[in-house]
């Protein structure tokens, strides 16, 4: 993989473009995979990556400095399974997040698009090549993301609208006459086997355009984990890029098994970084006081879901939510890297 480095770093979070002199053919496509501490699950995506992959795709996988054996590993497998003439390994000096770690893979390698997986993903037979059809049919398309499926081959949700204040007095009441009278506020779109553009699309499989960075900049390394998908595909909308979802790629998505927040996960509090993240995206976007505005909205939504509970119904927020909303409420840019490690 001699291509290296194509971006310079300008500032917080974002790169412009670094002139490329070598001569080595630039790949279409080069796949991030980002580790953290889950070595078995990353080998696996690997190995449903691997059937998938032609001359021009590279892949590098980044370690977001685990510390606990799983770089180590991770070479050896690479090496012992033949995978490093294709592959490499990066190791994080220090863990970052989820935008900073993939950040350091696309910044490591040159290519026409970036393919970035989760971890926790496995690639359907068929998918890159799909992905590759997306990108020469939607030339208009920045971003892209992947058609996702559960463990047990359901639809799984990454299609969106954008999410706003009123998204959280939806969330927070969760009843059907309301959800059905402000459906326009539902971030999540229901499941389509058609190609459709839409606000922003997960990051568990996703390509992003080179040109889309070199205008755009790099993933916003302020949110250290969640929140950093919907931002970045805002950023592009607004750099007059469109967004599209392709379900005909497929990527089976182990849903939590690498963030431990989704899945069967979401009943548990999240991290200290979920909130910290929740409020640097809605004070960027709707300013300090649309994010003192959003937490107003989740409050009142609380109360109608508060007084069915009384009569009956199971709670479906998670724990502590009602204190954790504030969490950045008075300083939403201060960068929260804790929570992980």
């Amino acid at each position: 993989m001699e291509n290296e480095v194509p971006f310079e770093r300008e500032g917080d979070a974002y790169a412009r473009p670094r002139t490329n002199t070598s001569t080595t053919t630039k790949p279409r496509i080069a796949v991030v995979v980002l580790n953290y501490r889950t070595p078995q699950l990353t080998l696996d995506c690997l190995a449903t990556l691997h059937p998938e992959l032609d001359g021009e795709t590279v892949v590098v996988v980044v370690d977001n400095a685990s510390n606990d054996g799983s770089a180590d590993r991770l070479e050896r497998e690479i090496d012992a399974r033949g995978w490093s003439s294709f592959s490499r390994l990066l190791r994080s000096p220090h863990n970052g997040g989820f935008a900073a770690g993939n950040n350091l893979g696309i910044l490591s390698v040159d290519a026409d698009a970036y393919l970035l997986l989760n971890s926790d993903t496995l690639v359907c037979p068929g998918a890159l090549r799909s992905l590759r059809e997306a990108i020469a049919v939607h030339g208009d398309a920045g971003i892209i993301g992947a058609g996702l499926l559960t463990a047990g081959g359901d639809v799984d949700a990454s299609r969106f609208r954008n999410v706003g204040p009123f998204s959280e007095f939806l969330r927070a009441a969760n009843t059907g006459v309301l959800s059905r009278v402000l459906d326009r506020f539902d971030p999540t779109l229901p499941p389509t086997d058609v190609s459709t553009e839409v606000d922003w699309v997960g990051f568990a499989a996703v390509v992003i355009r080179r040109e889309v960075i070199e205008g755009v900049g790099l993933l916003d390394d302020g949110y250290f984990m969640y929140f950093e998908d919907v931002d970045y595909c805002r950023r592009a909308a607004m750099a007059g890029w469109r967004v599209r979802y392709w379900p005909h790629a497929r990527f089976v998505h182990l849903q939590g098994a690498s963030s431990q927040i989704s899945g069967e996960h979401r009943r548990r509090r999240p991290p200290r970084t979920y909130y910290a993240a929740r409020a640097r995206y809605f004070a960027r976007f709707y300013g300090r006081t649309g994010l003192w505005f959003a937490n107003g909205l989740w409050c009142l939504g609380r109360v109608v879901s508060y007084t069915r509970e009384c009569l009956g119904r199971p709670p479906h927020l998670r724990p502590h939510e009602g204190r954790d909303i504030w969490t950045g409420a008075l300083a939403p840019f201060q960068q929260e890297h804790r929570g992980i490690g």
